[in-house]
């Protein structure tokens, strides 16, 4: 029987993983940069350009939007720390998207290499 790690690794042996030293400038280059944590994770800091699409919902919501139709688009996809990206990245595959690559690391090995981060604004009790 399979585990959830040896899901992750077989997707992570089928898709390509961007390293992080190569990783600001594929997403500069990609059409799509898209989260697939969960609305609460991306809330609480996200890479700037992020398009949120939780891992549960990215088959329904790929298949929605209009703006993603197209199968050639230079897709990017990050998660905390890889392994919900890699399975979105073999999923896409599976429907056809030609060119999806998985942040190595995820967010969590961005932020700690001091990459530019978007967090929400702090209240000011002025």
């Amino acid at each position: 029987m399979k585990t959830a790690h040896d899901l992750v690794a077989q997707a992570k042996a089928l898709t390509q993983e961007i390293a992080l030293q190569d990783a600001a400038q594929a997403i500069l280059d990609a059409d799509v940069l898209l989260d697939v944590r969960e609305a609460d994770e991306f809330a609480a800091g996200h890479i700037a350009s992020a398009v949120l699409m939780p891992r549960g919902l990215l088959e329904f919501k790929l298949s929605a939007s209009p703006a993603l139709a197209s199968r050639d688009l230079n897709i990017v996809l990050y998660c905390k720390t890889s392994g919900r990206a890699a399975l979105a990245a073999q999923t896409m595959q599976t429907m056809g998207y030609l060119s999806v690559r998985s942040l190595a690391g995820g967010f969590d090995a961005w932020q700690a290499a001091g990459m530019p981060v978007v967090k929400p604004e702090e209240p000011s009790f002025e």
